[in-house]
């Protein structure tokens, strides 16, 4: 595979690279202490199918419906999301008023998808405790040709305002294999104290923004002396992982786009990071 990131190729190696650990197996019969030691012991749990795949699709059809028709390429359904290879005339930037991503995060059917209860369910056994899930909910859509990421960071440098006893769970709105924008965990990164991977941050594309890591992986990787974990996502998968674990995501580089959705949860007793208690929007600087 030839992958990059913001850019950057990075070499698909053994040395850089290793697959994520599937956690189906705690799944049936569920066992929530078994959950919680592998959430804690890997900073992620890999849960494949645990959604409906077939609704998870649906959802990836609405959205890009929303969109004027030659985003698409010809002759392919909105369920593929196969992008044509231009953005039309008259979309504003991305996540913003107007942008069918800001519409979406608003909207019923995406609030029926995130307020499925097996989610809920599964953060309350994870934080041993009763949760709610934060409004800031994020969806994500890359194409083809952005060269554009997220970089190496961890979540709590974005939420530092509120508890640190959060869940984030990243869900694949479609297939989503590396080559299509896949997130990767750095692993055991959430044993890591800040101060380790502080000197990465002077490396970057955004110097005015000291909440990144690096946007270069390879050499995240390389310092570290961690590989990054990886696997094919596919529509129906869910990645649940801890505030502190360093990961990423990779270009986007097939026809498919990648879509996906960022929900958080906390412990109903705890005060969240106030940032997160309005919708999202592209441009809210959280």
């Amino acid at each position: 595979m030839n992958l990059s990131s913001n850019g950057l190729p990075i070499p698909f190696t053994p040395e850089l690279f290793a697959p994520l650990r599937s956690s189906a197996d705690l799944l049936a019969p569920r066992d929530p202490a078994s959950l919680r030691e592998r959430l804690h012991a890997d900073g992620y749990l890999y849960l494949p199918g645990l959604l409906d795949r077939a609704e998870v699709l649906r959802l990836r059809g609405r959205y890009f419906s929303l969109f004027p028709p030659d985003l698409l390429a010809p002759g392919t359904d909105p369920e593929d999301g196969v992008f044509s290879g231009r953005v039309p005339e008259g979309v504003p930037e991305y996540g913003v008023a107007g942008h069918p991503a800001y519409a979406f995060v608003r909207s019923a059917p995406f609030d029926r998808f995130v307020g499925n209860p097996l989610l809920a369910k599964l953060a309350a056994q994870l934080l041993d405790a009763d949760v709610e899930m934060l409004p800031r909910r994020i969806l994500r859509h890359f194409h083809r040709g952005t060269r554009r990421a997220s970089r190496a960071h961890v979540d709590f440098d974005y939420m530092d305002q509120g508890s640190p006893r959060v869940v984030t769970m990243w869900i694949p709105v479609g297939d989503c294999p590396p080559e299509t924008g896949g997130l990767v965990y750095l692993e055991g990164s959430h044993r890591l104290s800040p101060e380790e991977y502080a000197p990465l941050r002077a490396i970057t594309d955004r110097p005015g923004d000291r909440r990144q890591i690096s946007h270069d992986l390879e050499l995240t990787a390389r310092t570290l002396g961690r590989r990054w974990r990886y696997t094919d996502f596919a529509a129906g998968d869910v990645m649940v992982h801890l505030p502190r674990v360093i990961h990423a995501s990779l270009d986007t580089t097939t026809d498919a786009m990648r879509l996906s959705v960022d929900a958080r949860f906390v412990r109903s007793d705890d005060t969240p990071d106030p940032r997160w208690l309005r919708p999202w929007s592209a441009d809210d600087g959280a």
